[in-house]
């Protein structure tokens, strides 16, 4: 039987380019890749220029850059046949059907873990995973009314580009303060839950079914 301080142990430490898949996306994520992390960073920062600084709408925005990409690509492709130059590097541009099942496949299990949470809520009565979805979302609810929603997505692009980074870096640092931070919140919420919730009257299923 273990000893109650083992409970309180921060995790082990994790490599967090195998957690992000240990791909080309870990690698931008990460800046290993500095010209793609930094090409992702620009591109970003250009869109939300011209969307929230410039007036630009998303539809007006989309079509002059595709606009922008299709006269690249054709005069690219009109001086190669000319001069003898490589066509321009595009690749096979589908969709194939592992992809899709792929993404069906996450959604159905988001839609699942969403119905389980309101079902721990509302059915099982879970106290701290309902103070957990209640935080989150007057979060989400404040930041919301802080920023609108392209400077929300602004941010979040940053924020993944810089999190992982930075977390890599102070990862032990961090995960000691999330875990004290986590436990902290569980212990609140088990005394909330056993001094003040268990304590009231809930009507049980059996007297539901004769009433």
């Amino acid at each position: 039987m273990g000893s109650p301080s083992s409970d309180l142990s921060p995790p082990r430490r994790v490599s967090v380019h195998h957690a992000l898949g240990g791909g080309s996306v870990a690698d931008v994520l990460l800046w290993r890749s500095w010209s793609s992390s930094a090409a992702a960073l620009i591109a970003s920062v250009m869109t939300w220029f011209a969307l929230e600084r410039c007036g630009y709408s998303v539809m007006s925005f989309t079509a002059n850059v595709l606009l922008l990409l299709v006269v690249i690509l054709f005069i690219w492709a009109k001086s190669a046949s000319l001069l003898n130059r490589p066509m321009p590097p595009l690749p096979d541009l589908k969709i194939s059907e592992e992809n899709i099942d792929r993404a069906a496949g996450v959604m159905l299990e988001l839609v699942n873990s969403s119905l389980s949470v309101v079902r721990e809520i509302t059915i099982e009565r879970n106290f701290r995973l309902f103070v957990q979805v209640a935080s989150s979302l007057w979060f989400i609810s404040f930041f919301g009314s802080i920023f609108n929603f392209l400077t929300l997505v602004y941010i979040g692009i940053v924020l993944v580009l810089f999190g992982p980074l930075v977390y890599e870096k102070y990862q032990d640092l961090i995960d000691e303060k999330l875990h004290t931070t986590w436990r902290t919140m569980q212990m609140q919420c088990r005394y909330i839950d056993d001094t003040y919730l268990k304590n009231l009257p809930m009507p049980s299923m059996k007297e539901k079914k004769i009433q």
